[in-house]
């Protein structure tokens, strides 16, 4: 597992932020862990949505091809 974090900066409507802080306080979870339990979830049902994938691999195939030009010249 990669260990080396990153952060991301979420702008977000002041109401939206104000539930995110009660619902995390509430399941006694910092609003950064939060965060990355929603983008976890998300990330899981994109992997197991399968026209999701079908553009995922169009989207490899496609950058794929600029890389392989790019090595050549």
């Amino acid at each position: 597992m990669n260990t080396v974090k990153r952060t991301t900066t979420v702008r977000m409507q002041a109401s939206t932020a104000e539930a995110l802080e009660l619902v995390a306080r509430t399941d006694n979870l910092s609003v950064s862990e939060a965060v990355r339990v929603a983008v976890n979830e998300y990330i899981d049902s994109r992997r197991a949505d399968p026209e999701f994938q079908k553009r995922l691999t169009n989207l490899f195939e496609a950058e794929r091809d600029v890389f392989e030009k790019l090595a050549q010249m």
